[in-house]
């Protein structure tokens, strides 16, 4: 017997793919396809949409409500109360001022100041920090609202070189010590207040957004009490005097 290899099963012709099946899933993945276009577009991504702005809008609100916040909140606040008032011999007005800083409950703090000076109209010359809106946004425990000085007392009569000095210029306020004290950021601004007010390059790593002077003035009545508000802002308010709470000071 010859050792002849088994003969191989010839092969059967490949079926042809019918042409109408071959359509029929061309078709089906083309509908499934746009289908899934059609959803995304008319239904996911107006939903996306929708939820990018309710989320921009809840972020605008919480930002709103921190400002509004800060608006109803005093930062510093102080009295200038009229003792004394009369007309000299050459028929100028002279006041006698007392100037008391209050803590936030109201009380006094520090050492109050009396001084006698001439003029109608009282102005109340301050040094304002203002820092960058995030970080009030953020509120940020250093940065988050502004910083102020009470720099001095003039008048109409008095030119502001001559008049009484407050808040020292390179030393942390009062209100401010203990937290200065513990916080180098604010120690360190305190004492380069006018080089950063100065530099760009200063301002911009300090976070600072601008450091100015502003003065309120007001037209003095004798016997009244005048109140000056600073806003977390930075914003300086002066309402209306009113007469003192209790016995009428003595001059």
């Amino acid at each position: 017997m010859s050792d002849q290899a088994p003969a191989k099963p010839p092969k059967l012709p490949r079926r042809p793919i019918p042409v109408r099946f071959l359509f029929g899933t061309v078709l089906f993945v083309g509908v499934a396809a746009g289908s899934i276009y059609l959803v995304d577009q008319l239904v996911l991504a107006p939903r996306r949409q929708l939820e990018a702005k309710v989320a921009k809008l809840e972020t605008e609100a919480i930002k709103l409500k921190t400002y509004l916040k800060m608006l109803e909140y005093t930062e510093r606040r102080a009295q200038l109360e009229v003792l004394f008032q009369a007309k000299d011999a050459t028929g100028e007005t002279v006041n006698k001022l007392r100037f008391t800083e209050l803590d936030p409950q109201g009380g006094v703090l520090g050492a109050q100041r009396t001084f006698e000076i001439k003029g109608d109209e009282i102005y109340l010359d301050t040094l304002v920090i203002k820092f960058e809106d995030h970080f009030v946004e953020e509120s940020d425990p250093l940065r988050g609202k502004a910083l102020m000085l009470f720099r001095r007392v003039f008048t109409n009569s008095v030119k502001p070189d001559d008049g009484y000095d407050l808040d020292r210029n390179g030393v942390p306020p009062a209100l401010y010590m203990s937290r200065a004290g513990s916080s180098p950021f604010e120690k360190d601004l305190w004492s380069r207040l006018w080089e950063v007010a100065n530099s760009e390059t200063l301002a911009k790593q300090a976070g600072v957004k601008a450091i100015h002077g502003q003065a309120v003035y007001g037209k003095l009545v004798p016997g009244m009490v005048y109140t000056y508000l600073m806003r977390n802002t930075g914003e300086m308010i002066l309402p209306p005097p009113k007469p003192p709470v209790g016995p009428p000071a003595t001059p």
